[in-house]
């Protein structure tokens, strides 16, 4: 006999692997497991207004939907931290800003339109994003940021293999955890 349990993971299952839903929030309809990114980092003080990627500055404020520069001495870039789903094939995506100290920044803005070969390595970097839910972290969570190919925004990883965030980058979440994201964003089912 089938549980409630397994009937919720199999219509949650159902739902990210195409299935179509009117959000509660916005009243669009979504079709099948989506990525989430934050707008700005957490510390960002001003207005959501992205300047475009060449007009990058080092000094002052600046951010774009790649960069951001905060008093010309903090800096970040975007990055995706994946986190498997359990029954599916693809992970989901949750996009993040991530410090760098200057010269990491300098060489993946160098790199930025050609990405990175396959030996690039790591750098540390502090995630600038209250997490996800359910992960809260405080204010400061460290991991490695792996550059990738291409124009693919880096990887970030947990480094506290006991942070319950990593426990999820490393072991996966269900798909109704995937929902519970969604709905902590304005967008499950109705």
């Amino acid at each position: 006999m089938t549980g409630a349990s397994d009937r919720n993971e199999r219509n949650a299952l159902d739902l990210l692997c195409g299935g179509e839903w009117t959000c509660s929030n916005c009243n669009l309809v979504h079709q099948g497991m989506f990525d989430i990114g934050a707008i700005v980092p957490s510390m960002w003080p001003h207005a959501w207004d992205y300047e475009p990627n060449g007009a990058l500055r080092l000094d002052g404020d600046f951010l774009s939907e790649d960069f951001c520069v905060l008093d010309g001495e903090f800096f970040m870039i975007r990055a995706v931290l994946d986190i498997p789903v359990h029954g599916l094939p693809e992970s989901f995506g949750y996009g993040v800003w991530c410090s760098l100290k200057k010269e990491n920044f300098e060489a993946y803005v160098e790199h930025f339109d050609r990405g990175f070969d396959d030996h690039a390595e790591p750098w540390w970097s502090w995630l600038c994003n209250r997490a996800l839910p359910y992960y809260d972290h405080g204010e400061s969570l460290g991991g490695l940021l792996y550059p990738r190919q291409g124009r693919l925004r880096p990887q970030f990883r947990v480094e506290d293999q006991d942070h319950p965030l990593a426990v999820a980058q490393r072991d996966g979440i269900s798909p109704e955890g995937v929902l519970a994201i969604y709905e902590s964003y304005g967008h499950a089912p109705a």
